[in-house]
């Protein structure tokens, strides 16, 4: 049965629903239901790790009588698997739903397959409706389940002609007030932030995530630190909100967080931890802020990455330009999808099993 008008609407409505819901260690989900007419009868989204998937948060609205027969829109295809909830592709089917309708495909390993669980039991199901809107809007939970690792984001701030700051090593501040907005913003969406010794020796950051005013937002980023030399004792990301965490190796660190369940890992650590990230490919996304500003030097926002003729060098594709004060924020990504249907699905834990200095100084 092809995919209706209505159907279309109800799957952009469900996307609006999803992006309610928290972003971390379970994608944000949302689900509308349908009357055999056509109209919403029902809305739910998913709200954290433990709580009803949407899918059964807007079943829990009807009685028995009103969800038989009616059509369900859903971001992510439902999943199959019994964890802190029930499967919801037999939720689905014990509801006697006729028809479910969904966005993203689900990669994981234990709570994918729920389409073919509805098909088997007789219910219609269309798939992959909307899906680049539906795979942008969990794009990091699926790298994630994919690549068994989280998802990482490096950012850094430079001058127009690609300095990270001036011979004399100053950087505050390279961009304005609303690019440094921006980013405490993003901190605080992300589960941990990378940084290494240099930049910790040299600014003595906090990394935690505030508001213009000061105040620090409701989610707190776990910092982690990269590099083999001490930190002092009283240095400011010791009195963060969350212990940090020390790491000889990226490697090592890219584990630990695996095993903690973190979902986005923010790299903000200077020319030196950006240039390693990348040049190891764990680069999901790139945050470039660029100033109008000339600062000329060597002082360059990336150091090698390994790049030794223009054939080797990265490609990536641009996601945004977006326009912060005076500044701009150019987001790129690999031209490669991470989250594409080719790539192997990682066995890790299904969605609901628990969870230098550039511009950063004193940050």
């Amino acid at each position: 049965m092809p995919v209706t008008r209505p159907e279309r609407d109800a799957m952009r409505r469900a996307f609006a629903l999803a992006r309610r819901g928290p972003r971390g260690i379970n994608p944000q989900v949302g689900a509308v239901i349908l009357s055999p007419a056509g109209e919403i009868i029902a809305e739910g989204w998913h709200r954290g790790a433990g709580t009803p998937h949407a899918e059964v948060d807007a079943l829990s609205q009807l009685s028995a009588d009103q969800v038989r027969g009616t059509t369900v829109v859903v971001t992510l295809e439902p999943c199959n698997h019994t964890g802190r909830t029930g499967p919801c592709a037999l939720a689905l089917i014990e509801a006697g739903v006729a028809r479910v309708v969904f966005s993203a495909e689900d990669p994981g390993v234990h709570s994918g397959g729920g389409a073919a669980r509805l098909r088997a039991a007789g219910v219609d199901v269309a798939a992959g409706v909307l899906a680049e809107e539906g795979v942008a809007l969990i794009d990091d939970w699926l790298v994630s389940v994919r690549l068994g690792r989280p998802f990482i984001t490096v950012k850094w701030a430079q001058s127009l002609d690609g300095r990270a700051a001036a011979s004399d090593g100053t950087s505050q501040w390279i961009t304005g007030p609303a690019a440094r907005a921006d980013v405490h913003e993003r901190r605080a969406d992300a589960d941990a932030i990378l940084v290494g010794t240099g930049t910790v020796l040299a600014d003595d950051p906090a990394l935690t995530a505030r508001r213009p005013d000061g105040t620090l937002y409701e989610h707190q980023p776990v910092p982690v630190v990269l590099g083999t030399r001490a930190v002092p004792e009283d240095a400011a990301i010791r009195r963060h909100p969350h212990s940090p965490l020390f790491h000889d190796t990226l490697d090592g660190a890219i584990a630990e967080l695996r095993e903690r369940g973190i979902q986005r890992l923010f790299v903000e650590g200077g020319p030196t931890v950006a240039s390693a990230v990348i040049q190891a490919g764990l680069a999901d996304e790139v945050l470039a802020y660029i100033a109008p500003v000339l600062i000329g030097g060597d002082r360059l926002a990336l150091t090698d990455i390994g790049v030794a003729t223009l054939a080797d060098a990265p490609r990536l594709r641009i996601a945004s330009v977006e326009k912060l004060g005076d500044d701009l924020l150019v987001i790129a990504r690999p031209t490669t999808g991470r989250s594409d249907a080719s790539a192997p699905p990682a066995a890790r834990a299904p969605y609901d099993e628990g969870r230098s200095t550039t511009d950063t100084k004193g940050s």
